[in-house]
Parts: C-alpha cells; structure tokens; sequence
C-alpha cells in the first residue's frame, strides 16, 4: 500500500470510528473510503469488518470505564449478539441480503422522525434493573441485531440505540449497550470474513489503527457531551443512512 493510500484510509477511517462511537453508521464513511482502493466488495466487507472490530474495542471499553453502560445486562445480551451475526454472516453466503433495503429505508424513516418529534426522549435516567418481559425483548434484540448485522447491516447502531432508549435508557446509556452489542457481532462478522478469506489486512490493519484512535476520541466526546451532542448527531446520521440506501435502491 502507498503512502497516500495509507494516508487516505487513515483519515476516513478516523473520521467513522469517531462518529461510530457515539451513534454507529461509520460505515457511512469506511466502505465507501475502502471501495476507493478497488477492492471487491465482498473483500470492502471484510476489512472493513476487521478494522471496525479494532476500534469498537476501544469504544467499548471507554463506555466501560466511565460507567456509562449496564455491564450486568451486556454479559447476557453479548453472546447472543455473536451468535446472531454468526447465524448472519453464514447465510448471506447463500441468500442475496438486498431484498432487505425497502423495508429498512421505512423502518429508518420511523425512527428518524420519532427521535425528531420527541424533544425530550432519551433524557430519563437509565432503569435499574431489567427482568421480565424487558429482559425477553432485550434478548431478541440481541440476537436479531447480531443476525441483521451479519446478514446485511446498514443502520444497525442506529436501530439498537433507538431500541435501547425505548426500553428506558437514556441515550448516553443506550449509546454504550449499542457499544457492546456492536463489539459482538463486528467480531463475529470479522472472524467469519477471514475465515472464508475476504480480508485485505494490508489495508484493515492501518486502518483499524487510526480508528482505535477515532473510537477512543469520539467516545469521550460523547460521554462528556451527552444527549445535547449524541441526539443530533444520531439525527442526522439516520438522516444520511435513509439517503444512502434510497440512492441505492433508486441506482
């Protein structure tokens, strides 16, 4: 790799893990910057699965050491999570993922025009103890974002943020629980692409560099900011997500 491709992903890829960290959809930026190199796309999935795992790592354990996720929960959710992306991962092998764009471009929509509408949403204090019926909804959730990350993923940080915060968390809270739950199923989903060799490590490992480093910085600014940072910043990513995927489906 060249010095100015090194360069290149090194910026881009600083610039998703920074805003990975705080409401997901780094994406957004990393695959486009990785599909500029002229790799496959299947390969742009791999190491772009393989450098998000190196920051989400990070991300993960600063929401850990600023006590800002619910570890207790996480220990159960995780594993499932895993699986899940495993389970996603294995049949998108075999079955295109694409019929699945309508139906998340609307179920975006929704949830950027709730988060929009509810002013003051995601500002109540976290709930202190999950049991019962929220425990139930959490596992599914925990297994059917892991699958959907593994099988087709636009959006997925989005979609358990918003989910948290509807269980009752607020959203600096949510916000690390997404931390976690997307730590899981990035190492599920990196694992399964470097087994079945769609990883260009020459180019994920530079590039997981840099975004350890955007994750580490754009945590911390989340944690310090909170809703009045993460809230429009989440707004406006769902926004770009709905745009991205309409292009798509349009093209």
């Amino acid at each position: 790799m060249d010095f100015e491709a090194m360069v290149f992903l090194a910026i881009f890829g600083f610039i998703g893990a920074f805003i990975d960290a705080a409401v997901g959809g780094g994406g957004l930026i990393t695959i486009p910057a990785l599909m500029w190199t002229g790799l496959s796309p299947v390969t742009v999935l791999g190491t772009n699965k393989v450098a998000a795992s190196m920051g989400s790592v990070f991300s993960f354990l600063t929401f850990i050491r600023a006590g800002k996720m619910d570890v207790a929960l996480m220990k159960k959710l995780c594993p499932l999570s895993l699986i899940g992306s495993f389970a996603g991962v294995l049949l998108v092998q075999h079955i295109s993922s694409e019929f699945l764009r309508p139906l998340i471009i609307i179920m975006l929509v929704l949830v950027f025009f709730y988060t929009l509408l509810k002013k003051d949403w995601g500002k109540d204090a976290r709930p202190q103890n999950i049991t019962g019926k929220k425990m139930f909804l959490c596992l599914i959730l925990a297994f059917t974002m892991g699958f959907y990350d593994g099988f087709f993923g636009p959006g997925t940080g989005s979609f358990i943020l918003f989910a948290f915060i509807m269980i009752g968390f607020d959203f600096i809270f949510a916000t690390g629980n997404a931390k976690a739950m997307n730590f899981a199923s990035n190492i599920a989903a990196a694992i399964l692409f470097t087994y079945f060799g769609s990883v260009n490590f020459t180019y994920a490992i530079p590039m997981g560099v840099f975004m350890i480093i955007g994750a580490i910085a754009g945590s911390k600014v989340a944690i310090a900011k909170g809703v009045s940072y993460i809230r429009p910043l989440f707004i406006i990513v769902t926004a770009v997500l709905i745009g991205k995927q309409l292009l798509t489906l349009i093209g």
